[in-house]
């Protein structure tokens, strides 16, 4: 049988809007990547900069066709087109995506929005119930959810193989940040230690909001109070650049929560373990196509990515055969890839396939009331606080 058009028809691209990731930003190129990765979305307009000669020419470099000088005159105008965007990426520092999202959110347009969910607990409170209220998808990138690996530890843990949890121990050190870096012009370190642009967390909105995420992800256990000290190494710096912090998860399991942006040595270390009754498990990213499992009494075994011991929940997040190495930018993918799932769905009337998984507005605001609870746990000389929810 001849194959013809309509045997291979698919869905029309999702129509996607970016607000940032021009000239210079880091991120904004890796949302690009993740978003074309699996060919279903197509960046159609812009709001790059918070300059409009900047965002019209970081449009002409990615060879955007629209371009706007401001979020506000992109949302409006985009909501009124037949062929205007259907969703929205918001890469910008972290003040600015509670007012962005707000825009696109009104006029019915899904959020792909990058973590934290906003710099400060009431801002995301806002959000949250605005994004609800709007019906939209919203999807956080919280982009280490997105390994299979991480997807393999948690269907271990629904299904009971660690037995009760005990203990989590999650890390993310790094060393970029050791030196002023800020003070040399370095655009990445310049928001990211400024308390205005970033939220009052330094380390710990930037990164422990991962390692958080990470650990509530694999394990589903809820924060009940945390025990937080917090440290500015770097002379001058006005946010914490080191975080080492107590968990009390309700039901009893106890954790420790490590971040260091001047850990020396450290490129991006993320770890984490996880111990119940049954077993241990434990998954680093910079090695993450393995995941080790330790059952209690046997020997140490290794999952690998697609291979022996390896689930559903693994493979459905692969994309190439056992022993080619994935990573960061398929990781970030694999969110746009879900948020895609179920942005498609809804342009059906439909509700997404069950399987589809990515972070969103729950994790936004617990991310952002995990590091304001360190922030009041710190100035309280470490005292156990309750997040705010």
């Amino acid at each position: 049988m001849a194959i013809t058009a309509a045997h291979v028809a698919r869905a029309p691209r999702i129509r996607l809007g970016m607000v940032g990731g021009g000239r210079d930003a880091f991120i904004g190129a890796v949302h690009r990547i993740a978003a074309r990765l699996d060919d279903q979305y197509e960046l159609v307009a812009g709001c790059f900069s918070s300059t409009a000669e900047k965002s019209l020419a970081s449009a002409a470099d990615l060879g955007v066709p629209r371009a706007y000088a401001s979020f506000a005159e992109m949302a409006q105008k985009e909501a009124r087109r037949k062929d205007g965007i259907e969703a929205v990426a918001i890469v910008t520092p972290n003040h600015m995506h509670a007012p962005v999202a707000m825009q696109f959110l009104k006029r019915g347009i899904h959020v792909i929005c990058d973590k934290p969910l906003t710099a400060t607990l009431p801002e995301a409170k806002r959000l949250a119930k605005a994004a609800q209220a709007s019906g939209v998808i919203f999807a956080l990138t919280h982009n280490y959810t997105g390994y299979p690996m991480v997807r393999q530890a948690r269907a271990m843990v629904q299904a009971g193989d660690l037995g009760e949890i005990r203990v989590v121990q999650v890390e993310y050190p790094q060393d970029w940040l050791a030196e002023p870096v800020e003070a040399t012009g370095s655009k990445q370190a310049d928001w990211r230690t400024d308390p205005a642009r970033s939220g009052a967390g330094g380390s710990t909105g930037d990164i422990g909001t991962h390692a958080f995420n990470l650990a509530g992800f694999v394990t589903g256990l809820e924060l009940d109070e945390l025990a937080a000290d917090l440290q500015a190494f770097v002379p001058g710096r006005r946010v914490d650049d080191n975080a080492h912090v107590m968990l009390r998860y309700k039901g009893g399991a106890r954790g420790m929560l490590w971040c260091s942006q001047v850990a020396t040595g450290h490129e991006n270390s993320l770890r984490l373990r996880v111990y119940g009754t049954k077993a241990g498990i434990e998954w680093a990213q910079e090695d993450p196509n393995y995941l080790w499992v330790t059952p209690l009494g046997q020997p140490k075994r290794l999952i690998t990515r697609n291979g022996a011991g390896a689930g559903p929940e693994a493979g459905r997040v692969s994309r190439v055969p056992p022993g080619h190495p994935e990573g960061y930018l398929e990781g970030f993918a694999n969110i746009y890839a879900e948020a895609a799932r179920a942005i498609l769905a809804a342009r059906d009337g439909k509700a997404p396939d069950a399987a589809v998984l990515f972070p969103g507005l729950k994790e936004g605001v617990e991310g952002v009331a995990f590091v304001d609870a360190c922030v009041r746990s710190s100035s309280r000389n470490g005292a156990w606080v309750k997040p705010a929810l």
